[in-house]
């Protein structure tokens, strides 16, 4: 990890509402995987994952941040198809934090192992809904670079609507940000016990 962790009591007064916000936000949005360092280590309370650098510059950080709670907290596409598109841009970039955060996301909701499998080997498994499927293809093709296929975009505005499909293309761009904060931070993975 490139930037230390940030106890709470080593916050600046810039830094601390950003940190207020987002472990409000963390603690109601992002459960299903570790995102706090824990009780009796000398950063007990630091948030962890893209949230550490994020903090790290606050002013940048809290617009990333502004865009996350946006991107989640009022969305309205599917669960899974949000799910299969992070996965596939976090596979792509082999974003460590990002895959098993959204591993865990992905296995509380019930997607199967060999659907997750197959999905961060970087692979489309076959098993996917249309609407599934629709969600898979539009991000594999915006991080694999170039123009949105034409054929895909007129499907995913079919599929979920003009909202539905913008939303598709920031979620992707989104995860895109949070890929590089991960990789180039060398954000590590917590350990499972």
């Amino acid at each position: 990890m490139r930037l230390p962790l940030i106890a709470p009591a080593d916050l600046t007064e810039e830094q601390k509402p950003l940190y207020a916000d987002m472990k409000k936000g963390i603690s109601s949005n992002f459960n299903a995987f570790i995102t706090v360092a824990p009780e009796g280590t000398t950063e007990e309370g630091a948030l962890m994952g893209p949230w550490n650098p994020w903090l790290h510059e606050p002013r940048i950080g809290g617009a990333v941040w502004e865009l996350t709670k946006a991107m989640s907290m009022e969305a309205t596409l599917p669960d899974p198809v949000r799910q299969i598109a992070i996965l596939v841009t976090g596979a792509h970039f082999d974003a460590a934090y990002e895959l098993y955060a959204h591993i865990a996301v992905a296995e509380r909701d019930g997607m199967s192992d060999v659907r997750l499998a197959t999905l961060v080997s970087g692979s489309r498994p076959t098993d996917l809904s249309p609407e599934e499927g629709i969600g898979h293809d539009v991000a594999y093709a915006l991080v694999n670079g170039g123009v949105l296929p034409e054929p895909v975009y007129r499907l995913a505005v079919k599929t979920f609507g003009q909202h539905g499909a913008n939303e598709l293309i920031y979620l992707v761009g989104l995860y895109c940000l949070v890929s590089m904060t991960l990789n180039g931070f060398n954000v590590p993975v917590p350990e499972r016990d």
